[in-house]
């Protein structure tokens, strides 16, 4: 077998290809687009090599055929805030063959050794942990937009290199044919009483202001958890520009308190019932076939919550109800989406969990983000929960 670094254009073109021969008989695998998968690699394009850097190879056969690929990345922003240092690895794609996906892993493990890492995240995504996250153990349906999905065998790879069990991550689907529970509308309409709470959607002349409203929550929310790194503006801007084209404004909902943002839910179409038809490419008549699909035919029939946050002091509110209520109004305008993938809450965060819980939601997938420590004398430990007591550390901090 020969391990190829991709950097040229016969290597970028061959890391493309390497999954449509492993999935060539899947029907249920969505081929991302070329475009936006180079767009990671792109020191042009993603933000994260500003203070990271990234590598990728391509595995062949004895005859030279295509079996395998890989990515090692560090974001240096969050690589020495864990105990070990921690790098990262993903877009692993591998035939049914332990010693192919053994040699993708090496390869991982020397570029992150070399660079002063002590162990590595994977499989993840070189950016925001909403896209490529996680190997999925559980629920092998059609994958949301932005969700792992890989072969089943890809499990016994993972934990038979000796990578552990780091933390879980369960996407639960909702049925908006169904009604929701009478106490989650009870909570609704009591937060929709008090008038110094705002309501509003997303809309693209207050762009600037809502992505900001965003950091800020974020922020603020995520501050407690283990190894926590601010929103990226930049990263933000990015993804929004991105999804331009498919983004329906009364998907994405903020809260707000008098000015204050204190609240947010961003929704996406699940576009990947479009791309399934395109094969990863963009040409004229792919793209003349996207706009058909999506603006003619709508063929869209599902959304998935990609994230939701409170700022810790208001949280026990309500807010989130009184948000679902205004989603769950705004549908029943899109009567063609009848289901919601609420993706992905890790068991980091009960919280999150109980509120899928409440609203009806039930299990759909489940992925496993794994971490590997290279010596064997350090003890493994697993992703800590996030604090049940964030209002009252946020109140404390203030």
């Amino acid at each position: 077998m020969q391990l190829v670094e991709v950097n040229n254009k016969k290597t970028h073109r061959e890391f493309l290809d390497v999954p449509r021969i492993i999935y060539k008989n899947d029907p249920v695998w969505v081929c991302p687009l070329d475009g936006e998968l180079e767009a990671t690699f792109d020191r042009g394009k993603n933000t994260f090599y500003q203070h990271g850097d990234a590598v990728r190879w391509v595995l062949k056969d004895d005859s030279g055929h295509l079996i395998g690929r890989v990515a090692a990345f560090i974001n240096w922003n969050k690589a020495r805030t864990y105990q070990q240092p921690t790098g990262g690895m993903g877009f692993f794609e591998c035939i049914n063959d332990k010693t192919a996906a053994f040699m993708l892993f090496d390869a991982c493990q020397k570029w992150l050794t070399i660079r002063g890492m002590e162990a590595m995240d994977g499989p993840i995504n070189f950016g925001e942990n909403d896209v490529n996250w996680g190997l999925l153990v559980d629920g092998f349906t059609h994958p949301g937009v932005g969700m792992n999905y890989n072969p089943p065998y890809y499990r016994e790879f993972f934990e038979s290199y000796g990578f552990k069990f780091y933390f879980e991550q369960i996407s639960n689907h909702l049925d908006l044919r169904k009604p929701f529970p009478d106490r989650f509308w009870k909570i609704a309409k009591w937060v929709l009483a008090k008038q110094e709470f705002r309501f509003v959607h997303f809309s693209w002349d207050k762009q600037d202001e809502f992505i900001h409203a965003m950091k800020e929550v974020y922020d603020n929310a995520w501050e407690f958890h283990e190894n926590f790194t601010p929103l990226e503006v930049d990263v933000i801007l990015k993804t929004v520009e991105k999804a331009k084209i498919f983004i329906d404004e009364e998907m994405l909902w903020f809260v707000f308190h008098k000015d204050e943002p204190v609240a947010f839910l961003i929704m996406f179409p699940d576009i990947n019932q479009v791309l399934h038809h395109l094969n990863g490419k963009i040409n004229l008549m792919s793209v003349l076939r996207f706009y058909y699909l999506l603006k003619i035919k709508n063929v869209i029939t599902r959304a998935r919550i990609v994230i939701m946050g409170v700022k810790p002091k208001y949280q026990r509110f309500g807010l989130e109800s009184g948000i679902f209520w205004h989603l769950n109004e705004a549908m029943k305008h899109k009567p063609k989406i009848t289901e919601l993938e609420l993706s992905w809450v890790g068991d980091f965060n009960p919280k999150m969990r109980a509120l899928h819980e409440s609203v009806g939601a039930v299990f759909a997938k489940r992925h496993i983000t794994y971490r590997k420590i290279f010596s064997s004398d350090i003890e493994f430990q697993r992703s800590s929960i996030i604090p049940v007591d964030t209002k009252e550390k946020a109140l404390k901090t203030e």
